[in-house]
């Protein structure tokens, strides 16, 4: 238990940041999941949709501190890299 009250305090905020934290984290999560089954499904317009939703995202909870602004980089550099391949022509076979 804390002794102070400022302690006491701090062990609210703390809670209260935690709780934003998992929640925030767990909608990253779950936004990326729809992005990644929707490329490997190759439905381009919703892959598109769900690109949007998970920047926005990123955005956000990194503008907020949730997650670190190179984090959030990384992820959306690699999640539009994922795009791009699925909206990339197929290679031509190789003639024999």
């Amino acid at each position: 238990m804390p002794r102070t009250a400022s302690a006491a305090r701090r062990v609210r905020v703390t809670a209260r940041r935690t709780a934003r934290n998992r929640s925030v984290k767990s909608r990253l999560k779950t936004l990326e999941k729809h992005f990644r089954r929707a490329v490997t499904q190759k439905q381009k317009d919703a892959a598109v949709t769900a690109l949007r939703q998970v920047v926005s995202a990123l955005d956000k909870a990194a503008k907020v501190g949730v997650i670190h602004r190179g984090k959030a980089n990384r992820k959306k550099s690699r999640l539009s890299g994922l795009l791009a391949q699925l909206n990339a022509p197929a290679p031509a076979p190789a003639a024999a």
